[in-house]
């Protein structure tokens, strides 16, 4: 399963946010896409959500075009993390991760005995099992964002938006979330894009890295085969003076 962009340009109003974006995402690979506040990363995901209207070009899905689709069937391909979640009130822990499930289940189904064991496995890889009969509204909002991740995890889709996931996450959670999420990608053939502020959290979690400045992608980096010094240049590209050092095999940036 693999997720494409097609000379995408999205926006708000008149305004084009992003322009003219082309960009792959195969199956199996975790990417991350890295820019300033105000490049178009949130504008990229959610037009590949249909939250916004394309301006031009086209989203695609394993060659299926996501503007052809309802929002219940484009919840079968395309799970989402944001950065804010919506609220939830009177709503257990437990019964939040459940939602994930509700994509795959008929007008008249509910919930199975196996969905909720899921549901509860979920919750355990996320480190809040204790937690499945509280109020979610009553969670802090790092924990929040673990009970949406093991929410997406039941949801088990074959495409992977995350906006900035780890914003709420102390350095713990926000480590087990990529490690997650990096692991449900490549075990399960899925396509997985993730906004980041971090580039080191990128280089050490992701495989490749896609830099967006001012709407349009200025660099596109496969981490697997790429040099100190070309992943150096990449990053100069949107983070201006930045010096990258190899460390037990993976890159650390200064």
């Amino acid at each position: 399963m693999s997720l494409s962009f097609r000379s995408v340009s999205a926006g708000y109003g008149t305004k084009a946010i992003v322009r003219d974006v082309s960009l792959d995402i195969p199956g199996g690979k975790f990417c991350a896409l890295l820019g300033l506040n105000g490049s178009g990363k949130t504008t990229l995901l959610k037009a590949a959500l249909g939250l916004l209207p394309l301006k031009s070009g086209s989203c695609l899905v394993d060659g299926v075009d996501c503007s052809k689709l309802s929002e219940y069937q484009r919840a079968r391909y395309i799970s989402y993390i944001p950065q804010r979640h919506s609220k939830l009130t009177g709503v257990s822990v437990l019964d939040a991760v459940m939602m994930g499930f509700y994509s795959t289940l008929g007008p008249l189904e509910f919930p199975t005995a196996l969905n909720r064991r899921a549901a509860r496995d979920a919750l355990g890889r996320t480190g809040l099992g204790h937690l499945e009969d509280k109020d979610f509204s009553r969670l802090s909002e790092g924990q929040k964002q673990m009970v949406i991740l093991a929410r997406t995890l039941v949801q088990n889709t074959p495409v992977m938006l995350m906006d900035e996931p780890d914003s709420a996450l102390d350095f713990i959670n926000r480590r087990r979330m990529l490690s997650e999420v990096g692991a449900l990608i490549h075990k399960g053939d899925k396509a997985g894009l993730v906004t980041l502020h971090d580039p080191g959290l990128a280089l050490n979690y992701c495989d490749q890295l896609f830099l967006i400045d001012k709407g349009e992608i200025v660099a596109d980096l496969d981490i697997s085969i790429a040099e100190r010094s070309e992943v150096e240049a990449c990053l100069a590209k949107i983070y201006g003076d930045i010096s990258v050092l190899e460390h037990g095999g993976r890159y650390v940036v200064l």
